[in-house]
């Protein structure tokens, strides 16, 4: 199995992408004590079917201040998206803060859930200071990484595979190679 691929938010990318501009019928918020089990649901219905108590708990004890967003609908309560900020230092982020364990209900894709809890995940980062920013993803997760390069971030080329996965990626995306982050 293939490692995960590695992106990194590049300064200078980011600063028209971070519109939070909800559709009508939504709300972003912080998480509050008592959303864990719809949490956890979410991130099933999300196709992460193994997630529970433990998933949640690691998440918990790595999220930077106001840094588990959720997007709720405001006719059922019902959260249907979230991304979360964790300190998460790496051998190559030594300093580093993870966007990850992004997930929407499926009933809810297609309107742009999914970039909006992103952004607001980078945006917290940025205003704590944060300068190394990554997330990990997979080759197949196509509408993700289509709205990571949105939001600012570049592949990472940590592994000699690294720049053929990529150029794939970019040809199954319909998107010109951009700038990318070569490990030095």
């Amino acid at each position: 199995m293939a490692k995960q691929l590695i992106m990194t938010l590049q300064p200078g990318r980011f600063e028209s992408s971070l519109q939070l501009n909800l559709p009508d019928g939504y709300l972003l918020r912080n998480f509050q004590s008592e959303d864990k089990e719809s949490y956890i649901n979410l991130m099933k219905s999300a196709g992460f079917n193994e997630w529970n108590n433990d998933n949640f708990n690691s998440v918990i004890e790595k999220v930077i201040p106001n840094g588990l967003f959720f997007i709720e609908h405001i006719e059922s309560s019902e959260i249907v998206g979230t991304a979360v900020g964790s300190n998460n230092p790496t051998k190559y982020f030594p300093n580093g803060g993870e966007l990850g364990w992004v997930a929407v209900n499926p009933s809810h894709c297609g309107k742009g859930l999914g970039r909006i809890v992103c952004a607001a995940v980078t945006k917290t980062f940025l205003e704590l200071d944060y300068r190394e920013i990554y997330l990990l993803t997979d080759d197949f997760r196509l509408p993700a990484i289509k709205i990571y390069l949105k939001l600012g971030y570049v592949p990472f080329y940590y592994l000699p595979d690294m720049k053929q996965r990529w150029s794939e990626i970019f040809k199954k995306l319909n998107l010109e190679e951009i700038d990318y982050q070569i490990l030095k």
